[in-house]
């Protein structure tokens, strides 16, 4: 795992709108990379291979987004992507972490309860969804 860089927005775009039927922009990851959050890459071979974002401030991280390309999705690369943003957070003074997830998304929540995190919450009609319609976030919580 290393920092994500500017240069990598290209191939990281090209996983986003794979992953998701509603991705973020570019203008987002840039924005974040400006903005001085935690921009993480995971690398295999030297390849993005997946990525998060992270804000730590007054002891709580926030994972933003945490993302591995769909065809290396369930070889376990998410849950190591979560580990160590985890722990680097911990390093960086938090200790709580938050997130959201939609309720429709079954391999994340399997992933965030596997690992102690915690429905604390709902954000209603936090995601946008098909038809015009939106979707609640499952807010969820882990102490550090």
């Amino acid at each position: 795992m290393r920092e994500l860089r500017v240069e990598d927005l290209d191939y990281l775009m090209s996983i986003e709108v794979r992953a998701y039927p509603y991705p973020w922009t570019e203008g987002i990851f840039r924005d974040c990379l400006r903005s001085g959050y935690g921009c993480w890459a995971l690398t295999l071979d030297e390849v993005l291979s997946g990525y998060a974002v992270t804000s730590v401030a007054v002891g709580e991280c926030h994972i933003l987004n945490l993302t591995v390309a769909p065809e290396l999705q369930g070889q376990g690369l998410g849950r190591y992507l979560l580990r160590e943003v985890l722990r680097r957070a911990g390093q960086a003074g938090a200790d709580t972490a938050f997130l959201e997830v939609r309720p429709s998304n079954a391999p994340a929540r399997h992933l965030y309860d596997s690992e102690g995190f915690n429905e604390v919450g709902v954000r209603r009609h936090y995601y946008p969804a098909d038809g015009g319609k939106r979707e609640d976030a499952l807010v969820m919580a882990k102490a550090l």
